[in-house]
């Protein structure tokens, strides 16, 4: 007689499992990352795709508004040298998070560079962030790199997103081509 409270035990947890959200299974139909258009300020190029702003130099009250978005880090491709102010003091002075990993020609865009902002754009904790260059060129480069090899989309994919954010130059595409072809052996 002890047989049937664990049939009914066990139809009680089938019913149950049949009852899941759909949520709770993946969803073979997802859509991939949006990348978008939007406004902030004087910022151009600006896209967000989730948590992750890919822009042009920012002003300083772009930051402020940047700031007010609730972007908590700001991670700066540019050098020293480009920059007539002190970026990285006003941002922190804002309260917020500053990352520096500055090049300029294809031949400083190295593996280290690429290994740094991979860091930085994997770091759940840093974001919502603002990934920036002059014009998003080198953005571009840096974001190609980061869908092929850490959201795995194709290459033809991740270079048409690259181009929209602002990726022109021909030396970052070889070097970024070279960086995934070196990571995927």
């Amino acid at each position: 007689m002890q047989k049937l409270p664990l049939l009914k035990s066990l139809m009680f947890l089938g019913l149950i499992s049949c009852t899941l959200p759909a949520s709770a299974e993946p969803d073979a139909d997802a859509k991939p990352q949006e990348l978008k258009s939007i406004s902030l300020g004087q910022i151009t190029p600006l896209y967000r795709s989730k948590l992750v702003y890919l822009a042009g130099q920012p002003t300083k009250e772009d930051f402020r508004l940047i700031q007010k978005d609730g972007v908590k880090t700001v991670v700066n491709l540019r050098t020293e040298k480009e920059l007539d102010w002190d970026e990285g003091g006003f941002v922190r002075m804002l309260e917020l998070d500053y990352v520096a990993i500055p090049f300029l020609t294809p031949d400083t865009l190295t593996p280290a560079v690429f290994d740094q902002c991979r860091n930085v754009l994997n770091d759940q904790a840093r974001h919502p962030l603002i990934l920036h260059s002059a014009s998003a060129n080198r953005v571009g480069a840096i974001w190609l790199v980061h869908r092929v090899l850490d959201d795995d989309l194709d290459y033809d994919a991740a270079l048409k997103e690259a181009q929209q954010v602002g990726l022109k130059t021909t030396g970052y595409i070889e070097k970024a081509k070279a960086y995934i072809t070196e990571q995927k052996k």
